[in-house]
Protein backbone atom coordinates (compact mmCIF):
# COMPACT_ATOMS: atom_id res chain seq x y z
CA UNK A 1 0.00 0.00 0.00
CA UNK A 2 1.11 3.62 -0.85
CA UNK A 3 0.41 6.52 1.38
CA UNK A 4 0.74 10.11 0.23
CA UNK A 5 -0.25 13.47 1.31
CA UNK A 6 1.63 16.80 1.99
CA UNK A 7 1.99 15.97 5.86
CA UNK A 8 5.18 13.22 5.94
CA UNK A 9 4.78 13.22 9.35
CA UNK A 10 0.98 12.43 9.30
CA UNK A 11 1.82 10.03 6.97
CA UNK A 12 4.16 8.35 9.23
CA UNK A 13 2.26 8.05 12.04
CA UNK A 14 -0.66 6.56 9.84
CA UNK A 15 1.73 4.17 8.66
CA UNK A 16 3.41 3.09 11.52
CA UNK A 17 -0.37 2.17 13.08
CA UNK A 18 -1.32 -0.40 10.33
CA UNK A 19 -0.20 -3.78 9.72
CA UNK A 20 1.97 -5.11 6.56
CA UNK A 21 4.08 -3.09 4.24
CA UNK A 22 3.56 0.03 3.51
CA UNK A 23 5.53 2.98 1.23
CA UNK A 24 5.03 6.56 2.39
CA UNK A 25 5.46 9.49 -0.29
CA UNK A 26 5.13 12.79 0.47
CA UNK A 27 3.20 14.43 -2.17
CA UNK A 28 1.47 17.61 -3.19
CA UNK A 29 -1.10 16.39 -5.78
CA UNK A 30 -1.88 19.95 -6.85
CA UNK A 31 1.60 19.90 -8.32
CA UNK A 32 1.93 17.35 -11.52
CA UNK A 33 5.60 16.45 -10.85
CA UNK A 34 4.48 15.46 -7.11
CA UNK A 35 1.63 13.22 -8.84
CA UNK A 36 4.06 12.26 -11.67
CA UNK A 37 6.60 11.16 -8.52
CA UNK A 38 4.29 9.30 -6.62
CA UNK A 39 3.42 6.74 -9.61
CA UNK A 40 6.51 6.06 -9.96
CA UNK A 41 8.14 5.59 -6.91
CA UNK A 42 4.74 3.22 -6.73
CA UNK A 43 5.54 0.90 -9.45
CA UNK A 44 9.62 0.90 -8.58
CA UNK A 45 8.43 -0.77 -5.03
CA UNK A 46 5.65 -2.97 -6.47
CA UNK A 47 5.78 -3.13 -9.52
CA UNK A 48 1.96 -2.64 -10.88
CA UNK A 49 -0.89 -0.52 -9.66
CA UNK A 50 -4.38 -2.25 -8.40
CA UNK A 51 -6.44 0.63 -6.99
CA UNK A 52 -5.88 4.37 -6.99
CA UNK A 53 -8.01 6.17 -4.24
CA UNK A 54 -8.45 9.76 -5.44
CA UNK A 55 -9.23 11.33 -2.02
CA UNK A 56 -7.12 14.46 -1.14
CA UNK A 57 -9.44 17.81 -1.08
CA UNK A 58 -9.67 21.25 0.35
CA UNK A 59 -12.78 23.41 0.75
CA UNK A 60 -14.07 26.75 0.75
CA UNK A 61 -16.30 29.21 2.87
CA UNK A 62 -17.46 32.67 1.28
CA UNK A 63 -19.73 33.92 -1.49
CA UNK A 64 -18.58 34.05 -5.23
CA UNK A 65 -18.64 37.62 -5.15
CA UNK A 66 -16.23 38.22 -2.42
CA UNK A 67 -14.02 35.52 -2.92
CA UNK A 68 -10.24 36.36 -4.85
CA UNK A 69 -10.41 34.38 -7.53
CA UNK A 70 -6.55 32.39 -6.93
CA UNK A 71 -8.50 30.69 -3.76
CA UNK A 72 -11.22 28.94 -6.80
CA UNK A 73 -8.04 28.39 -8.71
CA UNK A 74 -6.10 26.83 -5.72
CA UNK A 75 -9.31 24.55 -4.76
CA UNK A 76 -9.80 23.39 -8.74
CA UNK A 77 -6.04 22.46 -8.68
CA UNK A 78 -6.22 20.31 -5.65
CA UNK A 79 -9.45 18.65 -6.22
CA UNK A 80 -9.74 18.42 -9.33
CA UNK A 81 -6.17 18.33 -11.22
CA UNK A 82 -4.92 16.31 -8.42
CA UNK A 83 -7.06 13.54 -9.26
CA UNK A 84 -6.59 14.06 -13.14
CA UNK A 85 -2.67 13.97 -12.43
CA UNK A 86 -2.92 10.28 -10.66
CA UNK A 87 -4.65 9.07 -12.48
CA UNK A 88 -2.78 10.12 -16.07
CA UNK A 89 0.16 8.57 -14.72
CA UNK A 90 -1.34 5.57 -12.90
CA UNK A 91 -3.66 4.79 -15.84
CA UNK A 92 -1.86 2.56 -17.82
CA UNK A 93 -0.93 0.48 -14.97
CA UNK A 94 -4.47 0.09 -13.97
CA UNK A 95 -5.44 -1.12 -17.39
CA UNK A 96 -2.81 -3.90 -17.67
CA UNK A 97 -4.15 -4.82 -14.18
CA UNK A 98 -7.83 -3.87 -14.75
CA UNK A 99 -8.18 -2.33 -11.61
CA UNK A 100 -10.30 0.39 -9.97
CA UNK A 101 -10.31 4.13 -9.76
CA UNK A 102 -11.49 5.63 -6.45
CA UNK A 103 -12.92 9.03 -6.64
CA UNK A 104 -14.08 10.39 -3.22
CA UNK A 105 -16.88 13.20 -4.28
CA UNK A 106 -19.45 14.52 -2.01
CA UNK A 107 -23.11 15.16 -1.78
CA UNK A 108 -22.03 18.87 -3.09
CA UNK A 109 -20.60 16.94 -6.57
CA UNK A 110 -24.76 16.92 -7.75
CA UNK A 111 -26.25 19.76 -5.49
CA UNK A 112 -24.36 23.19 -5.38
CA UNK A 113 -24.14 24.15 -1.92
CA UNK A 114 -23.80 28.39 -1.11
CA UNK A 115 -20.48 29.77 0.10
CA UNK A 116 -19.41 26.58 -1.77
CA UNK A 117 -19.10 27.57 -5.35
CA UNK A 118 -15.54 26.66 -5.88
CA UNK A 119 -15.82 23.34 -4.30
CA UNK A 120 -18.74 22.06 -5.58
CA UNK A 121 -17.38 23.13 -9.00
CA UNK A 122 -14.48 21.24 -8.42
CA UNK A 123 -16.56 18.22 -7.81
CA UNK A 124 -18.75 18.72 -10.36
CA UNK A 125 -15.81 18.51 -12.30
CA UNK A 126 -14.51 15.32 -10.91
CA UNK A 127 -18.17 13.58 -11.59
CA UNK A 128 -17.71 14.37 -15.04
CA UNK A 129 -14.11 13.84 -15.96
CA UNK A 130 -14.64 9.96 -14.26
CA UNK A 131 -18.02 9.21 -16.04
CA UNK A 132 -16.61 9.98 -19.25
CA UNK A 133 -13.35 8.55 -18.37
CA UNK A 134 -15.09 5.19 -17.89
CA UNK A 135 -17.24 5.43 -20.90
CA UNK A 136 -13.85 5.79 -22.66
CA UNK A 137 -12.56 2.41 -21.39
CA UNK A 138 -15.57 0.32 -20.86
CA UNK A 139 -14.44 -2.33 -23.12
CA UNK A 140 -11.08 -2.22 -21.41
CA UNK A 141 -12.07 -3.97 -17.58
CA UNK A 142 -10.87 -0.88 -16.00
CA UNK A 143 -13.28 0.05 -12.94
CA UNK A 144 -13.82 3.42 -11.72
CA UNK A 145 -16.40 4.15 -8.36
CA UNK A 146 -17.85 7.35 -7.65
CA UNK A 147 -18.33 7.53 -3.64
CA UNK A 148 -21.21 10.49 -2.44
CA UNK A 149 -20.50 10.96 1.64
CA UNK A 150 -22.84 13.49 3.55
CA UNK A 151 -21.18 15.46 5.77
CA UNK A 152 -17.94 13.34 7.47
CA UNK A 153 -16.10 14.51 10.66
CA UNK A 154 -12.60 15.25 9.09
CA UNK A 155 -10.07 18.44 9.22
CA UNK A 156 -11.90 20.32 5.79
CA UNK A 157 -13.97 22.63 7.06
CA UNK A 158 -10.82 24.13 9.67
CA UNK A 159 -8.71 24.09 6.67
CA UNK A 160 -11.35 25.36 4.25
CA UNK A 161 -10.35 29.02 2.71
CA UNK A 162 -12.02 32.33 3.11
CA UNK A 163 -12.71 34.83 0.39
CA UNK A 164 -9.24 36.34 0.73
CA UNK A 165 -7.41 32.78 1.11
CA UNK A 166 -6.76 32.09 4.69
CA UNK A 167 -8.18 28.98 6.24
CA UNK A 168 -11.17 29.13 8.57
CA UNK A 169 -9.62 27.18 11.23
CA UNK A 170 -12.68 26.78 12.93
CA UNK A 171 -15.52 23.91 12.12
CA UNK A 172 -19.04 26.12 11.56
CA UNK A 173 -20.66 22.13 12.68
CA UNK A 174 -20.70 20.17 15.59
CA UNK A 175 -18.15 17.50 14.26
CA UNK A 176 -19.08 14.46 16.90
CA UNK A 177 -22.28 14.44 15.40
CA UNK A 178 -20.76 13.93 11.77
CA UNK A 179 -20.34 10.84 9.72
CA UNK A 180 -16.96 8.98 10.66
CA UNK A 181 -14.59 8.58 8.27
CA UNK A 182 -14.52 4.35 8.60
CA UNK A 183 -17.95 4.85 7.19
CA UNK A 184 -16.22 6.00 4.13
CA UNK A 185 -13.61 3.65 4.32
CA UNK A 186 -16.16 0.68 4.35
CA UNK A 187 -17.92 1.89 1.64
CA UNK A 188 -14.84 2.30 -0.57
CA UNK A 189 -13.82 -1.36 0.53
CA UNK A 190 -17.46 -2.96 -0.77
CA UNK A 191 -17.11 -0.45 -3.84
CA UNK A 192 -13.89 -2.20 -4.99
CA UNK A 193 -14.93 -5.83 -4.30
CA UNK A 194 -18.20 -5.42 -5.93
CA UNK A 195 -16.87 -2.92 -8.46
CA UNK A 196 -19.68 -0.39 -8.42
CA UNK A 197 -20.08 2.64 -10.44
CA UNK A 198 -21.50 4.85 -7.73
CA UNK A 199 -21.98 4.55 -3.68
CA UNK A 200 -24.53 7.14 -2.13
CA UNK A 201 -23.31 7.10 1.36
CA UNK A 202 -25.80 7.32 4.09
CA UNK A 203 -29.83 8.31 3.84
CA UNK A 204 -29.16 11.49 3.69
CA UNK A 205 -26.58 11.57 0.21
CA UNK A 206 -29.65 9.12 -1.08
CA UNK A 207 -32.35 11.40 0.08
CA UNK A 208 -30.62 14.57 -1.82
CA UNK A 209 -30.04 12.69 -4.45
CA UNK A 210 -32.98 11.58 -5.55
CA UNK A 211 -34.81 15.04 -4.56
CA UNK A 212 -32.27 16.64 -6.63
CA UNK A 213 -33.71 14.35 -9.90
CA UNK A 214 -37.32 14.92 -8.74
CA UNK A 215 -37.80 18.40 -7.08
CA UNK A 216 -34.80 20.36 -8.00
CA UNK A 217 -36.16 24.31 -7.12
CA UNK A 218 -37.17 22.77 -3.98
CA UNK A 219 -34.25 20.98 -2.84
CA UNK A 220 -32.18 24.68 -3.45
CA UNK A 221 -34.19 26.94 -1.40
CA UNK A 222 -33.93 24.07 1.46
CA UNK A 223 -30.30 23.88 1.24
CA UNK A 224 -30.40 27.41 0.68
CA UNK A 225 -31.79 27.76 4.03
CA UNK A 226 -29.83 24.64 5.77
CA UNK A 227 -26.47 26.46 4.52
CA UNK A 228 -27.67 29.83 5.83
CA UNK A 229 -27.99 28.30 9.61
CA UNK A 230 -24.37 27.47 9.93
CA UNK A 231 -22.55 29.51 12.13
CA UNK A 232 -21.30 32.72 11.35
CA UNK A 233 -22.47 31.97 7.64
CA UNK A 234 -20.73 34.22 4.84
CA UNK A 235 -24.38 35.09 3.33
CA UNK A 236 -27.87 35.50 4.96
CA UNK A 237 -30.30 36.77 1.98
Amino acid sequence: MVLAARNENALEEVASSLQGDYLVVPTDIGKEEDCKNLIQQSIAKYGRIDILVNNAGISMRARFQDTQLDVIERLMQVNFWGSVYCTKYALSYLLDSKGSIVVISTTAGFVGLPGRTGYSASKFALHGFFDTLRSEHAKDGLHVAMIFPGFVASNIRKTALRADGSMQEESPRDEAKMRPPSDVANAVLKAVQKRKRQVLIGAQAKLVWWLKMLFPAWLEKQIGKHMRSEKDAPFNN
